[in-house]
């Protein structure tokens, strides 16, 4: 991705090799929850607020594509339940993780927030990709090559110079360390822009379960879909 691009180009046109008429499973890192996130996310929408070309992403659907696992008319209620079973028994493994965001990362159809290390990411991008393996016997596939894990604050809507966005927002905003704790396999059709259906959310770290209450009652657990 170049830091500068010169003109902005449409995001929502359809991207060459995938049908705009189905729905797409995709693992999403979602951080639109975290007051931190959504803080920062609004500082620079801010900034960039009455320039034309650009859809602000609202904070409820703030993410981190992680990865494209396929068309979710081809993949069945078994497949699914299998890929989140396994994404479960992997990340297990994975305690939460803390990322830092701030700077700023422009594409010629979306300005971002980069998430750093990328390293300290990579092993939920590697659960993602055995557990799609496992579901399907597919690789899935990266939204870019090589991944670059960050949270979109707008996409282009049209064709536009880029300048002014760059000028408005700048290369930084002030960083804000945000904390990581669960992947979620989510079903997104083309024409929804940024919204999604969840599917199941799994957890970073073992899942606790709450005590047994009271003597002899029924031992009672609670495990995060």
């Amino acid at each position: 991705m170049s830091p500068f691009p010169v003109r902005m180009e449409d995001h929502w046109a359809p991207e060459p090799g995938v049908d705009p008429g189905r729905a797409q499973l995709m693992w999403f890192m979602c951080l639109g929850h975290d007051q931190q996130v959504a803080d920062l996310a609004r500082l620079g929408q801010a900034r960039l607020a009455g320039l034309d070309g650009l859809d602000l992403v609202p904070p409820e659907w703030l993410h981190m594509t992680t990865l494209i696992a396929g068309y979710a008319d081809e993949t069945d209620a078994s497949q699914i339940a299998a890929m989140t079973t396994h994404a479960r028994t992997l990340l297990a493994r994975t305690p939460p993780i803390t990322i830092t965001l701030g700077r700023v990362l422009y594409h010629s159809r979306a300005i971002m927030l980069t998430a750093s290390p990328r390293e300290a990411l990579t092993p939920v991008l590697a659960a993602c990709q055995e557990a799609t393996r496992a579901g399907t016997g597919q690789d899935g596939r990266l939204y870019t090559e090589p991944w670059v894990p960050h949270v979109t604050l707008a996409y282009a809507n049209s064709e536009s110079p880029a300048a002014p966005a760059i000028d408005a927002l700048g290369t930084k905003l002030p960083a804000r360390q945000v904390m990581v704790e669960s992947v979620n396999l989510i079903s997104q059709a083309p024409d929804q822009k940024w919204s999604w259906r969840l599917i199941t959310e799994v957890p970073l770290g073992p899942t606790p379960a709450i005590p047994t209450v009271g003597s002899g009652s029924a031992r009672l657990s609670y495990r995060k879909s």
